[in-house]
């Protein structure tokens, strides 16, 4: 049980630094984004190690040889994004009120491609994956929510270049995955 749940937060921790990029970048962010924020977050993370369990060995080497490589794409393109839009005038204006169900949704699948490996790997471990994956998901949603909180409050801070930054560490991140792939 100890392992289960060091493996979820170790699985939730690049969920938990995007939620506070993207309370810092995102304009009006409150703690109805938050709970979004790990609602997304939390089901992806729990869906996808039953994915992988259900993929069994089979396509667990495709996988593992470009998980990084699909993340590292995914957080660079929403990156890259806030990056420009940060700078653009024109983009500033026309930045959405909160987050929308796309960039959620690309951004908890980017975040939650390792629990899909992790999925396949315990497949072979016989682990209970139904307990596995709640808690998984218990703990990406907890610590998304906390995170798009606390980036909110970083925010208020530094407002002026929070998309900028927040666009930043989503990139840092995608390369953190792509090197560690």
């Amino acid at each position: 049980m100890i392992e289960l749940i060091l493996i979820a937060f170790s699985l939730a921790m690049d969920a938990f630094a995007v939620s506070v990029s993207s309370g810092i970048s995102t304009p009006g962010f409150g703690w109805r984004d938050g709970v979004k924020l790990g609602m997304f977050f939390g089901a992806f993370q729990f869906l996808m190690p039953l994915a992988g369990w259900r993929l069994g060995s089979t396509v667990s080497a495709c996988i593992q040889a470009v998980d990084h490589w699909i993340a590292f794409g995914l957080l660079a393109l929403i990156g890259g994004r806030m990056v420009w839009e940060s700078r653009s005038e024109e983009a500033q204006a026309s930045l959405p009120a909160g987050l929308t169900w796309r960039r959620l949704t690309l951004l908890a699948l980017a975040t939650s491609i390792d629990a899909l490996a992790v999925g396949v790997s315990m497949a072979f471990l016989g682990t209970d994956i139904l307990t596995a994956a709640g808690i998984i998901g218990a703990v990406a949603f907890a610590l998304s929510a906390a995170g798009g909180i606390l980036g909110r409050r970083l925010g208020g801070a530094v407002q002026r270049q929070a998309g900028l930054a927040g666009g930043l560490v989503l990139i840092g991140i995608g390369i953190k995955i792509l090197l560690e792939g």
